[in-house]
């Protein structure tokens, strides 16, 4: 077992416990923040807050749903569920986290309307003038497109895609478990800036990221045509790409219409892994965002 394996095992055992007392019925509780997989493969664990107390749920809000913690080994910082605790009293408490941030999505650098964590590319640096490559140096092979070392239908190094770690799926329990297993699949599939939709779909909840609309259909009824048509209308009024998880599958006719307009199907099976129904989603997940 190599080094970075050993330290994940240790991080993973050794998950930070602490006690929680209902407010409403004053038991008591040993909890422990569950950990979710950076793109790095290092857990990344929302750090408890001992002293403050929990919060009972009565109103959900993405802002607080969700809570921005970097990761201890390559400092990314990423969106993740805030750790919750269900009583068996039937209050739902939300743990306090300390040193985190609120969603990415609120933070804007000023001036631009762009959120902070934008990942931009340098500029190329400006050139004097047209450059003319001359001749390799002796005793060096040419390294075009199209000579023996580099054949046509081979990509150059820099443009070779970086393969994607193992999807790590969460659980489906509960409606809010579905979003969020769609919510990490979208992330593993490139997309940033994940947040809930402006905009509500006629059922099931909506996710938009950059470039990207989501639906998340977490009932025990199989998606309709008026779903899928209702996702593709609102995406294009946004001029932006769509996709659909549904939990319990699609009719026949929803599949036929999003087949006629590229909209990628999921399935959500009960581990939280996003099963590809449709040529499109099969496209998606080799390709990515």
């Amino acid at each position: 077992m190599d080094t970075l394996s050993r330290r994940d095992v240790l991080e993973w055992a050794m998950a930070e416990s602490v006690p929680v007392r209902c407010p409403a019925c004053r038991r008591e509780h040993l909890f422990a923040a569950p950990s979710y997989p950076c793109v790095c493969g290092a857990p990344v664990t929302p750090p408890l807050d001992r002293l403050a107390d929990p919060a009972p749920v009565t109103h959900r809000t993405w802002d607080e749903d969700w809570v921005t913690v970097p990761c201890d080994t390559c400092g990314r910082a990423d969106q993740w569920p805030h750790p919750e605790l269900g009583c068996p009293c039937g209050v739902m408490l939300r743990i306090p986290v300390r040193g985190v941030r609120r969603p990415l999505r609120a933070e804007v650098v000023p001036g631009t309307g762009a959120p902070a964590d934008l990942e931009t590319e340098p500029e190329p640096e400006a050139e004097a003038g047209p450059h003319t490559p001359g001749p390799p140096p002796p005793g060096t092979a040419a390294t075009t497109p199209g000579s023996p070392l580099i054949p046509d239908h081979l990509p150059l190094p820099r443009t070779t895609p970086t393969p994607r770690p193992v999807f790590q799926p969460v659980a489906i329990r509960t409606a809010r478990d579905a979003v969020t297993a769609a919510a990490l699949y979208l992330r593993w599939l490139g997309y940033r800036d994940i947040r809930r939709a402006d905009q509500r779909p006629p059922s099931g909840i909506g996710l938009a990221a950059r470039g990207m609309l989501a639906q998340v259909d977490p009932t025990v009824r199989p998606a309709t045509l008026r779903d899928v048509e209702c996702l593709w209308l609102t995406a294009m009024s946004e001029s932006t790409g769509c996709v659909y998880f549904s939990l319990a599958g699609y009719a026949d006719d929803a599949r036929g219409r999003a087949a006629a307009l590229g909209i990628p199907l999921f399935v959500l099976d009960l581990t939280g892994t996003p099963q590809p129904v449709n040529t499109h989603a099969d496209e998606l997940l080799a390709t990515g965002a």
